[in-house]
């Protein structure tokens, strides 16, 4: 199993430590994968369902600075030189979908080929409205925003007159990257399984710590291979990563669920790790390391 590890780009840590300061500790430490975290606005109130929570309702502070993704991605691989660099999850309707694919093609060229991105459709409401979005249409762009990035990979997309994307023909993307960056569905529900069995190369889970279910994720894992195979795709060669959230100071709790994580069909988890003193960081990557082997 990769034992792989959250870079804050959230809240104080960034601005007090440095998003790469802090990536080439996490490395140093042994981490496989090192995941920032999305948003681009907030909310003053939000009224959209929160649904990771208990009640539905964030439970971090909207006016708490939020360090834009791409950015922090490329604070991470500029600072490390052999961990995977990633975002878990990206809200991709959100994203200019060739300006976003040139900015991964352009880091996972420059980085020797590290990147893998977590995407999703959304979950709050007014975060589209204030980008001018259609909320009701995330998941349709979803999907046509995935299929644009891959093209856009290859350097010469063809001409596309999708639903809600058009793009001329004779259009060239350079760089490409090294290799094709994975693309990971996040989400719980039964659409993001069913589109990451369909069309992604995997699947971005997420559980809280405190709230660690194994067995409630081989449904999960179950539906997601049903969906690769119907699709006429090998169930095999798609990867399971759980983010694991509310972990910091709980690496026991997380070590001790790894082995029924792992026969769950989990290939990697990304965990917190403390950053009050120093070492915490290598401390937990020793006791998840030890707990996976």
């Amino acid at each position: 199993m990769r034992i792989s590890s959250k870079v804050p780009n959230s809240g104080p840590l960034p601005a007090a430590l440095g998003i790469g300061p802090m990536a080439a500790r996490l490395e140093a430490a042994g981490f496989d994968g090192l995941w920032c975290s999305d948003h681009i606005v907030m909310p003053a109130v939000a009224e959209s369902y929160y649904p990771f929570g208990d009640d539905g309702k964030v439970s971090w502070d909207p006016q708490m600075p939020w360090y834009d993704a791409v950015v922090a991605m490329t604070m991470t691989a500029a600072a490390t030189a052999r961990a995977e660099v990633g975002v878990a999850v990206l809200v991709l309707p959100l994203r200019q979908p060739v300006t976003f694919a040139k900015q991964v093609a352009s880091i996972d060229a420059l980085t020797g080929g590290r990147m893998a991105l977590g995407v999703g459709a959304g979950w709050l409401a007014e975060e589209f409205e204030a980008l001018g979005v259609d909320y009701a249409t995330r998941g349709a762009r979803l999907d046509e925003w995935m299929a644009l990035l891959r093209d856009c990979w290859t350097g010469f997309p063809a001409a596309r007159d999708g639903a809600h994307y058009t793009l001329p023909d004779g259009v060239i993307v350079q760089p490409t990257p090294l290799g094709k960056p994975p693309i990971l569905v996040g989400g719980t529900s039964k659409v993001a399984l069913r589109r990451a069995g369909r069309s992604g190369d995997g699947w971005l889970g997420l559980q809280r710590a405190g709230h660690l279910d194994p067995d409630a994720l081989r449904p999960s894992v179950g539906l997601l291979r049903r969906e690769a195979g119907a699709a006429g795709r090998d169930p095999a060669r798609l990867r399971v990563v759980l983010r694991v959230i509310e972990s910091a100071g709980r690496a026991d709790v997380v070590a001790a669920a790894l082995p029924a994580l792992a026969a769950a069909g989990v290939d990697e988890v990304i965990v917190d790790t403390s950053w009050d003193g120093d070492g915490d960081e290598v401390a937990v990557h020793d006791r998840l390391r030890a707990a996976a082997m």
